[in-house]
């Protein structure tokens, strides 16, 4: 899903991902659509900012992932972009969605594990298999 964000001068388009959409479609289902577009937003710059901190700290570890999305929290709390009662639902909400996409990426992880372990197997089996002599 694309939004288009408009402040007057500047036109942003900001992607959101069909995880977010989804999340904050449950979980602000009583809300106007107004609030659910901001907060889609937000969450996606959240995730953004969060994923640049994580990066820029070299080592991607749990730890070093969830202090990101704290940061990056912290700043936009510092910055007053959004109230205060919105932010604080739309953090509960990122606090999710960053533990369930640190799930995903240690499967991913895991999983690439498993990759280079087969292929590690598969060309030491290669190596070692009998040749045939001319």
């Amino acid at each position: 899903m694309t939004s288009n964000a408009n402040n007057g001068e500047n036109l942003v388009v900001v992607q959101v991902s069909p995880q977010t959409n989804e999340v904050v479609e449950t979980q602000l289902a009583g809300e106007t659509d107004e609030v659910k577009h901001e907060t889609k937003e937000l969450i996606e710059a959240l995730k953004r900012r969060a994923q640049a901190e994580a990066e820029s700290a070299g080592t991607l570890t749990r730890e070093t992932y969830l202090n990101a999305v704290r940061r990056a929290r912290e700043a936009v709390e510092g910055e007053k972009l959004i109230e205060r009662h919105r932010l604080e639902r739309s953090w509960t909400t990122i606090q999710e969605e960053a533990e369930r996409n640190w799930q995903l990426l240690l499967k991913d992880f895991a999983e690439l594990g498993d990759r280079v372990q087969d292929a590690a197997k598969a060309a030491w089996e290669a190596f070692n298999a009998p040749r045939p002599r001319s």
